[in-house]
């Protein structure tokens, strides 16, 4: 496609979501804006095609705490958190759910990636009191720079920069930058650059 063409496409995206973005705006006066997010996103979640992927990030340029207009996010893709942060050429697979997320410059996420808010999203410790009820402790999780995360992981740690997480892996703790990590929970399993396997206990 032509730079010419892309930009287009682009305004077009734009065009098609301010009616929406102003629904967005008047359902976030009624509940608070993450709640209008959920349902903002299921519906534009929907849309096929590479228009679809334009819509998304217009919409998520005008909403989220930063979206970068170079970013692509597939068909199914759904965001919770208006603080999350999505950087240069980005590229988000088909349903993947992400929450207050922070996704470097060219991190790529695999189809259905799950990035939740960390790990205590929800409180679980007293028996008083139904789970739903208890207050949960969300924090932000990063995606380094560069990395990759594969098909069907669960990110509920930091990863940090150029390191790549092995399909299905579960991330628990953080790593050193250029780690490849498998398993779950996951383990390193060498560095990127060498052919090694890693010593660490991991």
């Amino acid at each position: 496609m032509t730079l010419i063409a892309k930009t287009i496409g682009q305004w077009m995206a734009l065009l098609f979501v301010l009616p929406i973005w102003l629904t967005f705006q008047l359902a976030s006066f009624v509940k608070s804006a993450d709640h209008a997010l959920v349902g903002h996103s299921q519906l534009l979640a929907m849309i096929p095609g590479r228009f679809g992927s334009y819509v998304r990030v217009a919409f998520y340029r005008l909403v989220l705490e930063y979206c970068d207009a170079t970013a692509c996010i597939e068909f199914g893709t759904l965001f919770s958190q208006i603080g999350a942060r999505v950087g240069k050429r980005v590229y988000i697979g088909p349903y993947c759910q992400i929450g207050l997320a922070s996704l470097e410059d060219d991190v790529l996420l695999g189809s259905s990636v799950q990035i939740p808010s960390g790990p205590r999203t929800h409180g679980f410790d007293r028996l008083d009191l139904p789970i739903r009820e208890q207050v949960g402790q969300p924090r932000r999780v990063t995606v380094g720079q560069g990395s990759w995360i594969g098909v069907g992981s669960i990110v509920l740690a930091d990863v940090s920069p150029q390191s790549v997480v092995g399909a299905g892996s579960v991330v628990t703790k953080n790593h050193p930058p250029k780690a490849v990590l498998v398993g779950n929970p996951a383990k390193i399993l060498r560095f990127r650059g060498s052919e090694q396997p890693s010593r660490q206990d991991s």
